[in-house]
């Protein structure tokens, strides 16, 4: 319960900082190549569903076309990767394009490990989190369900795992989720580059 309610923050306070001072240069680096690679802005922002169900706006690289729509989920972006440059698509496969949420996470909407934070349309998800109490913390940068399957689960195992997360949250736990990230984004476990937007 402490380690929930305050040692928790205290260590995305920390660790978002932390990262952000060490990751200038090289963040600044990408946002340059993005604005050369392709039309459009540098970020990719859009409104999820937070802690509580309280929507926030998630920052992102942008590694789609600029036309591409802000409110569909993953599941109805299928083709649009076609149209994608391959900075773009190295850009999501290796996950550089989530670490602007290191703002998210520092300003407070999100917590480094977490459920993953989803777009408001899906009702299907948000309601069966529900289930678990897993819409009652901060969403995460990586989460339990991110290491067991990613972009490859259903709504019901996503929510289900989410809820697992839930019922055991500690720093072992988040430890333990933290490094198995770092072997899956090797790895790219459960990557699928046709539906992936979470």
């Amino acid at each position: 319960m402490i380690y929930s309610k305050y040692i928790k923050r205290l260590i995305d306070v920390v660790m978002s900082l932390t990262s952000i001072l060490f990751l200038l240069l090289p963040l600044s680096i990408i946002s340059v190549f993005i604005m050369i690679d392709s039309r459009g802005g540098i970020f990719f922002r859009q409104k999820r569903s937070g802690k509580d169900k309280v929507p926030f706006f998630i920052f992102k690289f942008r590694t789609m076309p600029a036309d591409t729509p802000h409110y569909l989920a993953s599941n109805d972006l299928l083709g649009v990767e076609n149209r994608c440059t391959r900075l773009q698509r190295f850009l999501r496969r290796s996950s550089i394009d989530e670490l602007p949420q290191l703002f998210n996470i520092l300003k407070g909407d999100m917590s480094i490990i977490g459920p993953r934070p989803v777009i408001c349309q899906e009702t299907d998800l948000i309601e069966e989190r529900d289930k678990y109490g897993a819409n009652s913390v901060r969403p995460g940068l990586t989460g339990w369900a991110q290491i067991n399957g990613r972009d490859n689960l259903n709504y019901i195992d996503k929510a289900r795992l989410d809820g697992e997360y839930v019922r055991n949250i500690s720093f072992v736990f988040d430890a333990r989720c933290f490094l198995l990230t770092i072997v899956s984004v090797i790895r790219q476990d459960g990557f699928n580059d046709n539906i992936h937007n979470g």
